[in-house]
């Protein structure tokens, strides 16, 4: 079995193996859910260290010793389906399958706000959170914000509505996006409340 792995784009990966079975003579690895050689990428027999590429060998990939598969400076064309086979020394074979998912670094959002200066119970102020990414937090003064009956997010969380606002509510707000990988957040708008 392949350890699932996730990756930002531009790092070195390591595709490792679990579960390795004893007596492993050499291990060749594939692109995709078939096992054939227009998917080969690279095998390696242990006891000669000898090592053939194939044609999904991109000249970033390095099958180790361990039976794992270096691949330096992935991009998003690398992500997938990849298979190993430890071909054992009476010729039998372990196949495993895994996933490597591979994202970009995520862009700063832009956070615009219908108003920064409101009347207490009187005005509402809604924001939104311009972003192409999946995963959208808020923050009120750096801190995660708290949802309440007069504090709702659109269904994408990219929309706060603030209604009525009140004087507690004054300060800095945030979006904060993110991928598995990685995390970034918007410049602070200030909220100033009149009472």
């Amino acid at each position: 079995e392949i350890v699932m792995t996730s990756a930002l784009e531009g790092q070195d990966v390591i595709l490792r193996t679990k579960n390795r079975p004893p007596g492993v003579s050499g291990f060749v690895w594939y692109r995709g859910i078939e096992m054939n050689y227009y998917t080969l990428i690279a095998s390696l027999t242990l006891h000669s260290r000898r090592s053939l590429r194939g044609p999904e060998y991109s000249g970033r990939e390095t099958v180790n010793l361990d039976g794992s598969l270096t691949i330096r400076k992935v991009t998003v064309w690398d992500l997938g389906i990849y298979i190993v086979v430890a071909v054992l020394h009476n010729s039998q074979k372990e196949i495993g399958f895994g996933r490597l998912n591979v994202y970009r670094p995520v862009s700063v959002p832009t956070l615009l706000a219908s108003n920064t200066t409101v009347t207490e119970n009187e005005d509402a102020v809604v924001m939104t959170c311009y972003t192409d990414e999946i995963s959208t937090n808020w923050l009120f003064n750096a801190t995660r914000l708290r949802l309440r009956e007069r504090i709702k997010l659109s269904e994408d969380h990219r929309t706060l509505t603030i209604d009525p606002v009140r004087r507690e509510d004054a300060g800095n707000y945030q979006c904060k996006v993110s991928n598995p990988v990685s995390s970034i957040e918007s410049v602070p708008v200030e909220l100033y409340v009149k009472y």
